[in-house]
């Protein structure tokens, strides 16, 4: 349903009626209605009053600010993060990668998206900022988890500087930290508008 949205299957301001979904899916209204909640608080449908869920429009704009955001807002909790990250968790980001990799290898995209979830979320684990965390908290729900379903190399591309970030960590280089991690994020949040334009062309074609 996530990338019939993105793909323009459905049309800003089109109902999605759960009955029909699940009928086209071939499945109960349980998990139709726990995906639209999902999509909700992703900002591709909204709920109103007497028509239920709704598509809304998403623009290369939205992509833009919500990129934008996390690139100085996620670098903010990560260097405030640094200092409290112990040994322990240096290690789990190293395992975390290898994990990612394994995923990979395993045909598992399900499990790469989790994985690197945990990776962004320990990150900037220390960083006792609870609005910071709130934030980036709401601007991680949507595109952000789903990229590697989206967007062609991503996953390639991710592991890299994943790698790369954890290499920087050992070493101590915060600047050079700073540098990947923000490219990282502005370079996918990039990719996301290419390919959201790329859709809306073929859609009115």
């Amino acid at each position: 349903m996530r990338q019939a949205i993105m793909r323009g299957e459905f049309a800003p301001g089109e109902r999605l009626v759960q009955e029909e979904l699940a009928e086209a899916m071939g499945v109960s209204r349980m998990p139709i209605r726990e995906a639209l909640r999902q999509l909700e608080k992703e900002g591709l449908i909204m709920f109103e009053p007497h028509k239920g869920a709704v598509v809304t429009s998403v623009t290369t704009e939205d992509i833009e600010e919500i990129y934008q955001l996390r690139a100085i807002l996620e670098w903010l909790a990560i260097e405030r993060s640094m200092p409290n990250l112990t040994e322990e968790d240096k290690k789990m980001l190293k395992q975390l990668t290898i994990d990612m990799e394994r995923a990979v290898e395993d045909d598992d995209i399900e499990r790469f998206v989790e994985l690197n979830d945990d990776f962004h979320r320990l990150l900037r684990k220390g960083c006792g900022w609870r609005r910071t965390q709130m934030i980036l908290d709401m601007l991680w729900h949507g595109f952000p988890p789903h990229t590697p379903n989206i967007l062609p190399r991503q996953i390639e591309r991710s592991l890299q500087e994943h790698r790369k970030m954890v290499e920087l960590i050992e070493t101590g280089d915060l600047e050079g930290l700073k540098r990947v991690i923000q490219e990282h994020i502005l370079r996918t949040g990039d990719a996301l508008k290419q390919y959201l334009d790329s859709v809306q062309r073929d859609s009115a074609t």
